[in-house]
């Protein structure tokens, strides 16, 4: 049996919650974390409760994204060269997006 953790409110996290992905999902999901800048479990609660996800940059936010542009551009370079894009990139390109635009909201509002 896991440790009980206490959240940031004080409370007790000893319920545990299990669900099955397929690799792809799971794929898309790592990516969704890497992105956020947050714990996978931290990620998963405040998508399942439906709250903000605000992306905090840090060297591994950054990391990732420059990670994710570079796999988006060998994709585009692949695209260009007469194969299709499949829907999970498109996720991914949709994400990117919302997270520079983000960014650079938080950039002009310093």
């Amino acid at each position: 049996m896991s440790a009980k953790n206490l959240d940031n409110h004080n409370r007790w996290r000893n319920r545990q919650v299990a669900f099955r992905l397929s690799p792809e999902e799971a794929d898309l999901l790592d990516t969704y974390v890497r992105l956020s800048g947050l714990t996978k479990q931290d990620y998963i609660t405040r998508r399942l409760l439906n709250r903000d996800i605000v992306v905090q940059g840090n060297p591994r936010v950054y990391k990732a994204l420059r990670d994710q542009l570079a796999a988006v551009l060998e994709e585009l370079r692949r695209v260009r060269d007469g194969a299709g894009m499949d829907s999970e990139l498109l996720d991914t390109i949709n994400l990117i997006a919302k997270i520079m635009e983000g960014m650079k909201e938080d950039t002009n509002g310093r």
